[in-house]
């Protein structure tokens, strides 16, 4: 017998910049669906908030191994505002400075600011430190004037499963230049994805990054998601 909980509902459908983007409620989850593809939901959340850790940590290890204390207020970029579950989390941790969020679909910053995904983030989105771009992502790292303690990226499946067109460029050699581009000397970036890719850890040293390595966050099924990380030298 189906029940009401087997039947998403969808709570809100636009035809955004990049394509549909929905947003439904799934029982007592809700889920951004993005061209038809499921991108996330409110299930659990621990490998995002892994990944601002996961960067903090690096950060700090990067520094003491040069020698430096921890550095006071780091600047955090997160790449995809989702759910809200990395920028609630680094909002939640004091030792951030600036929090800056990009994210390129207005629909989800709108779903934060005045709809259901505001039981995520409403807090964090009152902090002053943080901020929300309205931008792509790609596009972003190409062209900021701005510098970054750390780059904490969310925006797809991963390197080895972009489900979003363009996103690939951000995995490459060229992308990951720009990304250190963009990172202060000893700065780390860490990438989400929802399983290991061990070409891309060698992609990442091509690029120049060190201490780079791969943590495994597990879920209830199927391989563990992971966050990948690397230091720029400096």
């Amino acid at each position: 017998m189906t029940t009401p909980y087997d039947i998403p509902e969808v709570l809100d459908r636009r035809e955004g910049p990049y394509g549909e983007v929905a947003l439904r409620r799934h029982g007592s989850l809700l889920q951004i669906i993005a061209n038809g593809c499921f991108l996330m939901d409110t299930s659990d959340g621990r490998s995002e908030r892994r990944l601002i850790d996961a960067a903090l940590a690096a950060l700090d290890a990067a520094d003491a191994r040069a020698g430096r204390g921890p550095r006071p207020g780091p600047h955090v970029l997160i790449g995809g505002l989702g759910v809200g579950f990395s920028l609630a989390h680094a909002a939640a941790q004091p030792r951030w400075g600036r929090i800056t969020v990009v994210e390129r679909e207005p629909a989800v910053i709108d779903w934060h600011r005045a709809g259901p995904l505001s039981e995520f983030s409403a807090r964090a989105l009152d902090d002053p430190r943080a901020a929300i771009v309205e931008t792509d992502l790609v596009a972003y790292v190409n062209e900021t004037s701005d510098t970054f303690d750390a780059l904490c990226l969310d925006i797809d499946n991963g390197p080895d499963w972009t489900v979003t067109e363009g996103n690939e460029g951000l995995y490459s050699p060229t992308g990951l230049l720009d990304c250190a581009r963009v990172l202060r000397p000893g700065g780390v970036l860490a990438v989400w994805s929802a399983k290991p890719s061990p070409d891309f850890e060698g992609t990442l040293r091509n690029a120049g990054f060190q201490q780079v390595r791969t943590e495994e966050v597990p879920v209830a099924r199927g391989v563990p998601d992971v966050v990948h990380l690397g230091v720029r030298p400096g």
